[in-house]
């Protein structure tokens, strides 16, 4: 085999390592979702518009909840989180992967998905809620292709934090 086709070969071998937040991991965070908010999508939100992206312990990391990072090289190249939203439910945020990091080739989002779907059923959480934009198509067909249904805004459990961009909302149940 040729070089090329060697390192190619290792390089989609190389898949990024899953692992619960730290504090330390907190401004590649920021710089990541902000990237990605604001640069490819358009969207105007600022680090001071999240509030949860400082308080990730206390937000994220309390009850049934958490938050994951995809690490590549020791980049954050990814973020999934699961907020506790009381009576066995948890609610599916700050899903975001880098550029270079989607698709099948690294499988990062479905690491991170795996990692937040076991930690659930490990919490007993009876189902996982998320909502999204309409431009998010590719976001869609994901989750429906790991297990959610889509649902009415008006199916969502009390509790669940609707943001003005969620027009669409999924279900995950266990």
């Amino acid at each position: 085999m040729n070089e090329s086709i060697l390192r190619e070969k290792k390089d989609m071998a190389d898949s990024p390592v899953i692992r619960e937040y730290k504090e330390s991991d907190q401004d590649q965070v920021v710089e990541l979702i902000l990237s990605i908010q604001q640069q490819e999508y358009g969207v105007a939100l600022t680090a001071e518009d999240q509030p949860d992206l400082f308080k990730v312990k206390r937000v994220y990391q309390t009850g049934h909840g958490n938050f994951w990072v995809a690490l590549y090289e020791d980049k954050v190249v990814g973020t999934i989180s699961l907020l506790d939203i009381g009576k066995g439910n948890a609610a599916l945020r700050k899903m975001f992967v880098a550029e270079g990091f989607r698709g099948a080739t690294f499988n990062t989002a479905k690491l991170l998905l795996d990692a937040a779907k076991q930690w659930a059923s490990e919490q007993e959480v009876d189902a996982i809620y998320l909502g999204t934009t309409p431009l998010f198509l590719a976001a869609h067909r994901f989750y429906a292709k790991h297990g959610f249904e889509r649902i009415n805004q008006t199916d969502l459990p009390e509790g669940f934090p609707v943001l003005e961009v969620d027009k669409l909302f999924f279900k995950y149940n266990f």
